[in-house]
């Protein structure tokens, strides 16, 4: 008969191991022995909701806020710190860490982040964020004169000791507002969706710049459809590029188009969401207004020795002059490179409908 630990088969084997750890929780209960279970954040203030020495692993994070200011989801920011660094790993505005971009909310279900009613107002996090002596976990709140309410669940372990070769969660908020490409004045919709030639990768949106030894675990893409085209006015066809360890164009790594990058096909125009890849927002009639896409690679992370520089055309050959932003996720051994600095509240809000 052929052995086997009974771990390797189903993703659920490996709740029945058991393990050395101790369970701890920070969250925002009533300190009193009340109902008023949540932190005020005061305009231009910071809570703490994690403040905890390892080893250990943060394992499960859930929170919901209300803030009567708009667009608060990107005005409050998420920060976490591993292991005594000076610059945060995490940064990035509150409601696009747990997955959906825009200030906005949505019922969706992924295996790492969810969004879950009442109206996707419930956030959670199962990506594990390992520390080998500290974690810190803080949120910002950068409106301008109103207060924000949150609750928080923040569950992490302790451990004896922690495996050498587990990186640090690090996440990474970037836009570009519009993105430089050309007016379609002139051109017909051939012309403008599909000529040209991109041959560098010179001008294409990046998503991740990051120096060190890890895995790119995914990410999610917003874009804000800016382009008045007559007929058509399809967001797409921009390829992934993305370049590992300082290869030249083209990259190992060469994608054919937008959606085919994030798993769906033939322009889609309907929200769908599955374990690693969906569209929580689809868009308007014609492609119109605010697009989120996700795609997480769980089963198939990219993994970097020395850089790696994740990018995607806005439109094909970069034509299109869209509003990008995107949250990028990944796994590194620190020292990681410094992040751009994150804009300031007024640069990070959604565009008008």
């Amino acid at each position: 008969m052929r052995e086997s630990d009974g771990t390797v088969g189903g993703p659920l084997r490996s709740v029945a191991r058991l393990r050395a750890a101790r369970s701890r929780r920070a969250s925002s209960y009533d300190r009193t022995g009340g109902n008023n279970d949540f932190v005020w954040i005061a305009p231009g203030e910071s809570a703490r909701l994690l403040e905890a020495d390892g080893p250990g692993c943060v394992t499960h994070v859930w929170m919901t806020a209300a803030c009567t200011e708009a667009h608060y989801l990107r005005r409050l920011v998420l920060r976490m710190w591993w292991d005594g660094e000076a610059t945060p790993s995490v940064e990035v505005p509150l409601g696009d860490f747990f997955g959906v971009g825009h200030a906005q909310t949505r019922n969706f279900a992924s295996l790492p982040l969810c969004m879950s009613p009442q109206g996707g107002r419930g956030f959670t996090c199962y990506f594990p964020m390992p520390f080998a002596t500290h974690a810190r976990v803080e949120v910002a709140n950068d409106s301008a004169q109103v207060a924000a309410r949150l609750y928080y669940y923040v569950d992490y372990e302790q451990y004896h000791r922690l495996a050498d070769d587990l990186g640090r969660l690090h996440v990474q908020w970037r836009r570009e507002n519009p993105c430089d490409g050309l007016p379609p004045a002139g051109m017909n919709f051939e012309d403008y969706q599909y000529g040209g030639a991109n041959t560098t990768g010179a001008g294409n949106f990046v998503m991740l710049d990051a120096e060190g030894r890890g895995h790119y675990v995914g990410c999610h893409l917003d874009i804000h459809n800016l382009t008045e085209t007559r007929g058509r006015n399809w967001y797409g066809e921009g390829d992934d590029m993305i370049f590992v360890d300082g290869e030249p164009w083209p990259p190992a790594l060469h994608g054919t188009g937008t959606e085919d990058y994030f798993n769906t096909a033939w322009c889609p125009q309907e929200a769908f969401t599955a374990p690693y890849f969906g569209v929580t927002m689809p868009g308007g009639p014609n492609w119109a207004g605010q697009i989120s896409l996700y795609r997480y690679h769980i089963e198939d992370p990219i993994h970097f020795e020395r850089s790696i520089r994740v990018t995607i055309e806005h439109g094909h050959a970069n034509r299109r002059c869209d509003d990008y932003a995107s949250t990028a996720y990944w796994y590194q051994a620190e020292p990681h490179k410094p992040f751009p600095p994150l804009p300031a509240a007024a640069q990070r809000l959604p565009r008008p409908e």
